[in-house]
């Protein structure tokens, strides 16, 4: 049986539900998946009847979340193919971008509370994934992308360099993401400088993890 379609939103319980995910997003980034849910819907600027009233629990809030950074991703992907005349400079730009997303610090946190055989997980994962390797196509076949790379390489490669590191001693670690980020990417120029060990990681290489 066809699920029930969902009843539209006014605009401004719209505008609160999505408030409620930047706000949880934030949170997640800053404090890890246990951050306090009245946090959040103070962040958000509402009541914590209206945040439950949205999100039953922590768990759907989670995967709300997880929707609308791979919704963002993938605006990001498309739009940098559609405005950037250079393919290799379109990569960069999405690199960057998803840098700005904070994924290597979402990644472990969301992993542990979302359903990824869901179908609306699905249909915006292969959405993100068509955007990356249209993106990577691109460059490649401009003869600007080492052979040799695939999709897993390069989100491993950002989600590392995205991820808070241990302790307190690196508190200002982001100031030095796009910097290190663009090193990476001269690397994946072509002509390649050298050979890499082992097979180009895909996407489902990471997902058998």
């Amino acid at each position: 049986m066809a699920a029930a379609p969902q009843p539209r939103l006014r605009a401004d319980a719209l505008r609160n539900r999505e408030r409620i995910i930047s706000a949880a997003r934030e949170a997640l980034v800053e404090h890890g998946a246990e951050s306090s849910l009245d946090e959040i819907a103070r962040r958000a600027g509402v009541g914590n009847a209206t945040l439950y009233r949205h999100f039953a629990d922590r768990r759907e809030l989670i995967h709300h979340v997880t929707l609308s950074v791979m919704a963002r991703l993938a605006d990001r992907a498309e739009v940098a193919r559609a405005e950037e005349p250079d393919a290799f400079l379109a990569l960069r730009r999405f690199v960057h971008a998803a840098a700005d997303e904070r994924i290597g610090a979402l990644c472990p946190l969301l992993a542990e509370g979302v359903d990824k055989s869901h179908v609306e997980h699905i249909a915006a994962r292969e959405r993100l994934d068509q955007g990356i390797e249209a993106l990577m196509a691109a460059a490649r076949a401009a003869g600007q992308l080492r052979a040799d790379i695939s999709v897993g390489d390069l989100m491993v490669a950002i989600t590392q360099l995205t991820r808070p590191l241990p302790g307190t001693g690196c508190m200002n670690f982001d100031q030095f993401v796009h910097r290190h980020l663009q090193i990476f990417l001269d690397g994946l120029m072509a002509p390649a400088r050298s050979q890499l060990p082992g097979a180009a990681v895909t996407l489902e290489d990471l997902r058998q993890k």
